[in-house]
């Protein structure tokens, strides 16, 4: 079994998706464009829906003092959050997508940074990306990141069919962001509890749910901000979990 294997297979998805989803996307109308936008955010916010039901899984409430399940999500938030504007993540995600969009792509592509920005955060955010990669390191298996690599390739198509080649952008913080837990896997092993797995997966929910109100043009949410937070809520529930 060859280690990153997943997350090799995983970016050749990504690209293979945006490629078709530039080609057929450029035949369909402003109209038909705006659809599937619409439905990718209908998509996304299912996605959310999926993760947050974690906030009721019987081992993650056993596993932290009453009623704080929420409270842990709120605080991870709050302060990754604020990590997030003190950082201004979502400011040097946008300028980075900016920066490939004025090197690779001129004038001509309009929605470049969105495109990178909205499916950077989408392939990496979630259980698959996280729990797949260390997996994948540890060598049990890469069927869950190709099972992630399926999903995200046709993620890639719907987005690259209305933003074009920005989601091929993507293949960059993708590739870092799973590849440094790839690594993480392979040198210390099975670092995180059920829980903390569960309290991911929850923020993460959140997080999903700002690029569904994005797509859908609810709110123009600064997601970006908020990815400290999926690294914070491992270490939250840890403590909460202390107190029981």
């Amino acid at each position: 079994m060859i280690v990153g294997l997943g997350t090799a297979v995983n970016i050749l998805a990504i690209g293979t998706g945006t490629t078709f989803g530039v080609v057929v996307g450029s035949r369909f109308h402003d109209k038909a464009r705006e659809l599937i936008t619409d439905v990718l955010g209908f998509v996304v916010l299912l996605a959310a829906a999926d993760a947050l039901k974690n906030l009721w899984d019987s081992h993650f409430i056993s596993a932290l003092p009453r009623g704080w399940t929420l409270l842990s999500t709120l605080f991870t938030l709050l302060i990754g959050g604020l990590i997030g504007v003190w950082l201004r993540i979502e400011d040097h995600l946008n300028n980075f997508g900016e920066y490939l969009r004025i090197k690779f792509g001129g004038s001509s592509h309009p929605h470049f940074v969105e495109g990178f920005v909205a499916s950077s955060l989408l392939f990496a955010i979630g259980p698959l990306a996280i729990l797949g990669s260390v997996q994948d390191g540890m060598g049990l298996g890469q069927e869950q990141l190709f099972l992630k690599s399926t999903l995200d390739f046709f993620a890639a198509m719907a987005f690259a069919a209305t933003l074009g080649w920005g989601v091929a952008a993507s293949i960059i913080p993708v590739a870092i962001y799973q590849g440094s837990w790839t690594g993480i896997g392979f040198a210390l092993g099975n670092i995180l509890k059920e829980y903390q797995v569960s309290s991911m997966t929850v923020v993460g929910g959140v997080l999903l749910l700002g690029i569904g109100f994005r797509l859908l043009k609810v709110k123009q949410v600064a997601v970006g901000n908020l990815l400290p937070a999926l690294f914070l809520a491992p270490v939250v529930v840890l403590i909460a979990h202390s107190f029981i």
